[in-house]
């Protein structure tokens, strides 16, 4: 397969038979495709645990465009990589739809709009220290954001907890990360091994997830596999390379313009090594990058670290957005001969690149080894017990979100922000609202109580 083909040609890859025997053929054009990844880049609120509950709402339930076990065997996936498993899911299904460039559409468009609104809201901060109608605004989207989270929860769990088994790992993988903050990784590991055991001596309990041949959807377990997901040993090799070259450019050059001893090279450096070891999500990772960012390369206070992650959370798009704004701050409190501005613009599209390059080299070579293998008997066992662990890592992410956001301190709760949250996971359950008309009432809420 090409790695670059016409844009033309991307929504032949969507085309698939759906239904068993029906011989229909269901088509996810590329630009219809591109809408949907646009307006996610917009409404991506919530971290990852809020991310993949739109794409699964979104794209399962509604559009139909993925089913149930096909999602969820692509964010097994995702969650066992490094870097941000939200975006790298919305590249993995993009692949799935539309070849290459619908995964790069997917993985870019996820993230773009962060990228503006983050380092609009890092230059406020920076120059003009925090502005009222702003941190209102972030504040009402906390009920708000907490509110799409516990839902994301409750429904990815009643599809992938089939049974007594399942709920027990999740349990499991619960209890194990939150009070006894065992590593994310080691938790996948025994969870896959466990379904793989459990599948060779009690395989009715350890079915994957959401697995239906005859649901409707442009991507299912029906037909053969895709042209463009089987594996090659060539396509590898060019997405490798190609991949590579993209991720360690910018940084080389940097490098030969302003020294190895400069703040932006270092960036750039430091950024590169954290894409590689980022496992478990952003939570996993942020206390590692806060350590080295504030102590060892002393680029930013204690404080603005923790504002950092604040705006990160408030802001559409992955979590580990919060390195842009570390780039930010830390090219503006040492830009090294450059003007401040620019030198904090360049970190933070530094530190963003590099960062999210390796996500598409990740998903582009190894989907289709994934894809390949997702009829093995014993690696779905593996995946449902991994599925039914994912639950509890993403509950563990919902309570952690909710903890922060409802008691800023010991003995204190916020009751505001609590009856927002209730109210909004009562619109979303009860009444079917949107999540874009969540956001905009809980941001909207926040901004009058806070000024009224």
């Amino acid at each position: 397969m090409k790695i670059d083909r016409p844009l033309r040609d991307a929504s032949e890859a969507a085309k698939a038979v759906v239904g068993a025997g029906s011989g229909t053929i269901q088509e996810v054009k590329f630009r219809d495709a591109l809408r949907f990844w646009m307006k996610l880049g917009l409404i991506s609120f919530g971290g990852p645990t809020g991310q993949i509950s739109i794409m699964h709402s979104e794209l399962v339930e509604k559009k139909r465009w993925i089913s149930e076990s096909r999602f969820l065997h692509a964010l097994n996936y995702c969650m066992l990589l490094p870097g941000p498993e939200a975006q790298q899911l919305a590249v993995y299904v993009g692949w799935l739809l539309n070849k290459t460039v619908g995964g790069i559409a997917a993985g870019a468009l996820f993230v773009i709009p962060s990228i503006f609104v983050l380092w609009l809201l890092s230059y406020i901060y920076v120059d003009y220290g925090n502005i009222l109608w702003i941190s209102s605004i972030f504040y009402g989207l906390k009920g708000g954001v907490t509110a799409i989270v516990v839902a994301a929860v409750l429904r990815i769990g009643r599809r992938a907890l089939k049974n007594e088994v399942m709920w027990m790992i999740a349990a499991a993988a619960f209890i194990s990360i939150f009070f006894f903050k065992i590593p994310f990784p080691f938790i996948i590991l025994v969870a896959g091994a466990i379904g793989y055991l459990g599948g060779r001596f009690y395989p009715q309990k350890f079915q994957p997830a959401g697995a239906n041949l005859t649901e409707t959807t442009a991507i299912n377990d029906t037909g053969d596999q895709a042209e463009h997901t089987k594996p090659s040993l060539i396509r590898a090799l060019r997405v490798a390379v190609v991949g590579v070259v993209l991720w360690w450019l910018p940084v080389l050059l940097v490098r030969q313009w302003l020294g190895a001893d400069h703040t932006l090279f270092r960036e750039g450096v430091f950024f590169s090594k954290a894409a590689m070891v980022t496992f478990g999500g952003a939570y996993a990772v942020l206390p590692y990058v806060a350590q080295q960012a504030v102590e060892k390369y002393q680029w930013l206070l204690p404080g603005q670290m923790m504002d950092g992650l604040g705006l990160a959370e408030t802001t559409p798009g992955p979590l580990i957005m919060v390195v842009q704004f570390v780039g930010f701050v830390g090219a503006w409190n040492h830009p090294g001969g450059l003007h401040p501005l620019l030198a904090a613009s360049l970190g933070a599209f530094l530190t963003t690149w590099v960062t999210f390059v390796p996500c598409f080299l990740w998903i582009f070579l190894g989907a289709p080894h994934i894809e390949q293998m997702r009829r093995n008997a014993g690696l779905s066992a593996s995946l449902s017990a991994v599925t039914a662990a994912v639950v509890g890592v993403v509950l563990n992410l919902a309570v952690w979100f909710a903890l922060h956001a409802m008691i800023p301190s010991i003995r204190t709760v916020d009751w505001f922000l609590l009856t927002l949250c209730v109210g909004c996971f009562v619109l979303m359950s009860r009444w079917k609202w949107d999540i874009i008309p969540v956001i905009l009432l809980s941001a909207a809420a926040g901004l009058l109580y806070r000024l009224i």
